[in-house]
C-alpha cells in the first residue's frame, strides 16, 4: 500500500453507511474488536466488515455495516479475497510435493518446457523459491499495460507472461532475498496447472474448493455468487469494477464468503478433518525470513508470537486470514473497501495487538487550512510537504506520491489511504511550528522556515510542437513507462499504476506534482528521444525507449 514511511501501491475507499451487528448474543469476537469495527463503519472508514471467528470449539460469523442495496451482509456475502489466494496456490504446490510429483527444489522451467525462464548463471528459479517469494522476480511484469486500469490483470494472458519471462534478467540470484511478487505466484499457479494439463481455477476447484465444500467460492461468478456480491468501492465511495485475473490467477483471483472461508480456515487450523491437512501444514512451515520478526513459508507468514497469516486486496476489497499456531483461535475478515483491516485481524488473535482509532472527518473553516501548509522535517532525508488543493490538504513525503489528509479535530488530521495521522503543534503565539506523525510510533517533525526550504521546481509553458518527441514506451527493470499526449499536456503511466501528468521545467526535463520525482529525456546525435531517466529517492534510473505496440 501507499505509506508515508514505506511506499507501495494501493487503491482506497471511504464508506458512509452505519453499522448493524448480525449476531444477537455474545460470541467469540473480542469486545474491543467489535467496538472498533462498529466505530469504523460509523465513521465511514468501511462500508461493511464480515468476520468469521474461531474460538476453541466455537465458530461464528459476525457482520457489520450495510451494503449498497441497504441489506446487511452475512456469511454468504461474496467478496474478493485478493492475495489470500496465494495460500491456495501454496496448498496446491504442497499437495504435488507430497504426491511425489514435484519437489520444492525443482526448477519451474521443468514444468514449462515451452517457456524461457530467467536464471542467473547456473542458478534456476525453483518452485520453492516462487512459493516463498525468494525467486528474484519483480512484483509485476513490465509488459503489464492494461487496456482498462480499473481491471488491470484482465488482459494479461499466457502469451504476455511467456514474452516477459523470455526477456527478463534477474537482478540477483534466485533465493538471495525476499521480494513480494504477484508475478512469481501467478507463474507458480500457471505452472502447477500445466502439470495437470488444466487451468488454475479448474485445478483449485478440484483439489481444494470441492473437497472442503466451498460452493460459494471461485475465480468466476456463479449465479448464486453474483446474487450475493458485495460490490467494492474506491476511496471516494464510488463503486469499482471487480478484478478478473487471467494468467496470474494463482496470485489473487478467488472470490469467496465468510462461511466458505471459515471452512478453509478450520481446515488450515486442523480443527476439521480434511484430506488437505498434511499439505496445509507443509505450506505453513516457515522456510525463510520475510522480515526480522516474521518468517515465510509457502505463502503463509508467521509472526514471532506464533500467528500464521496472510492478507489480500484488490481494487475495492481487503481481506485478512490468520490463526494461532496452537490451533485454538482463528479469524477471516472480509471488507468491500480498500481500507486495510489487518489490525482488526491481529487484535482478534492477540489481546495485546494495537488497534488504530477510527477517524471521522469534520469540516474546518477553509481559511484555517493555510495554517498547516508548509514543509516538515522528520529526518534529514525525510520531509513531509503539506499543501492545499481547493478546500482540502494533501501531504507528500520525500520520494512518494501525495495523498489527501482530513481533519478529525482542530490540529488533528488523518489519512484514509494509509493508517497514519498527524497532530500539528503551535508555538505560544498560536503559529503552527511542527507536527507529530503517528505511524509505527510517534515521529516529531519541525516546520521549516522559508530559508530552509529546498528549491521548488517551476513549470514552464508546454511546447506542443515538441510534445510528440516524448510519446512512447520506455522500459525500466521494474516496469514499462508509457508516455502519451492528453490534450495540452503529457501523461506518464508506469506498469500497474494510474496515468499521471508530467510538467515541463526545461527542454526534455519534466517533473511530477503527485510524487517527488523528475523525468528527463535523452536524445541521440540526430535529436531523437532514445531514453528516459527517472530521478526519485536519490536514484537515477534509465529506461531505453522501446517500440510502441
Amino acid at each position: 500500500m501507499l505509506s508515508l514511511l514505506n511506499r507501495r501501491n494501493r487503491t482506497w475507499f471511504v464508506a458512509t453507511c452505519f453499522i448493524t451487528i448480525t449476531s444477537a448474543n455474545a460470541g467469540p469476537l473480542p469486545e474491543r474488536v467489535e467496538k472498533a469495527a462498529q466505530d469504523r463503519v460509523a465513521a465511514g472508514n468501511n462500508q461493511t466488515l464480515v468476520f468469521g471467528v474461531v474460538d476453541g470449539d466455537r465458530s461464528e460469523v459476525v457482520a457489520f455495516g450495510t451494503l449498497d442495496d441497504g441489506k446487511a451482509p452475512d456469511g454468504d456475502t461474496v467478496y474478493e479475497i485478493g492475495s489470500i489466494t496465494k495460500t491456495f496456490t501454496a496448498t496446491l504446490l504442497a499437495q504435488a510435493v507430497l504426491a511425489g510429483r514435484v519437489t520444492l527444489d525443482q526448477p519451474v522451467a521443468q514444468l514449462l518446457p515451452d517457456f524461457k525462464i530467467p536464471s542467473r548463471g547456473a542458478k534456476e528459479i525453483t518452485l520453492g523459491q516462487l512459493g516463498t517469494q525468494y525467486s528474484g522476480l519483480p512484483r509485476l511484469p513490465s509488459n503489464m499495460l492494461p487496456k482498462d486500469a480499473a481491471d488491470p490483470y484482465a488482459d494479461y494472458d499466457a502469451a504476455k507472461l511467456k514474452a516477459f519471462l523470455a526477456e527478463y534478467e534477474l537482478p540477483r540470484d534466485p533465493g538471495a532475498a525476499y521480494e513480494y511478487s504477484n508475478l512469481g505466484f501467478g507463474l507458480l499457479g500457471y505452472a502447477l496447472a500445466q502439470l495437470d494439463h488444466t487451468s488454475w481455477d479448474a485445478l483449485t476447484d478440484e483439489k481444494i474448493l470441492k473437497p472442503l465444500g466451498m460452493t460459494m467460492s471461485g475465480t468466476t461468478f456463479s449465479d448464486a455468487m453474483r446474487a450475493h456480491l458485495a460490490r467494492g468501492h474506491d476511496n471516494e465511495g464510488n463503486a469499482v469494477k471487480n478484478w478478473d485475473i487471467d494468467a496470474l490467477a494463482g496470485a489473487g483471483a478467488i472470490r469467496s464468503t465468510a462461511n466458505d472461508m471459515l471452512r478453509y480456515l478450520k481446515a488450515n487450523m486442523g480443527i476439521d478433518p480434511s484430506p488437505l491437512a498434511a499439505a496445509m501444514k507443509l505450506a505453513q512451515a516457515p522456510r525463510g525470513d520475510m522480515t526480522k520478526t516474521m518468517g515465510v513459508g509457502l505463502a503463509w507468514v508467521t509472526t514471532r508470537k506464533g500467528i500464521i497469516w496472510h492478507n489480500g486486496g484488490t481494487g475495492g476489497y481487503r481481506s485478512f486470514l490468520g490463526f494461532t499456531a496452537d490451533g485454538r483461535h482463528g479469524v477471516v475478515l472480509l471488507s468491500n473497501t480498500a481500507f486495510d483491516p489487518d489490525d482488526l485481524g491481529f487484535a482478534t488473535l492477540d489481546p495485546g495487538a494495537p488497534l488504530s482509532p477510527a477517524y471521522k472527518a469534520i469540516v474546518l473553516p477553509s481559511g484555517s487550512l493555510e495554517d498547516y501548509v508548509g514543509t516538515y522535517k522528520v529526518t534529514d532525508k525525510f520531509l513531509l510537504k503539506v499543501f492545499r488543493v481547493d478546500d482540502g490538504l494533501f501531504v507528500q513525503a520525500t520520494g512518494q506520491g501525495s495523498i489527501p489528509i482530513f481533519p478529525s479535530a482542530p490540529n488533528e488530521f488523518f489519512a484514509k489511504a494509509v493508517r497514519a495521522s498527524a497532530s500539528f503543534t503551535r508555538d505560544p503565539d498560536g503559529v503552527v511550528n511542527g507536527l507529530v506523525l503517528h505511524q509505527n510510533g510517534d515521529h516529531k517533525a519541525r516546520k521549516l522556515s522559508a530559508s530552509e526550504l529546498p528549491p521548488e521546481l517551476k513549470e514552464i509553458a508546454f511546447d506542443a510542437a515538441t510534445s510528440g518527441d516524448y510519446v512512447g514506451k520506455y522500459r525500466f527493470d521494474f516496469g514499462v513507462l508509457d508516455v502519451v499526449l492528453k490534450g495540452d499536456h503529457l501523461e506518464a503511466q508506469l506498469t500497474g499504476q494510474a496515468a499521471v501528468p508530467i510538467f515541463p521545467r526545461a527542454r526534455d526535463k519534466f517533473f511530477y506534482k503527485v510524487v517527488d520525482a523528475q523525468l528527463d529525456f535523452e536524445r541521440d546525435g540526430d535529436g531523437r528521444v532514445v531514453a528516459a531517466v527517472l530521478h526519485q529517492n536519490g536514484h537515477d534510473m534509465r529506461a531505453p525507449r522501446i517500440t510502441t505496440q
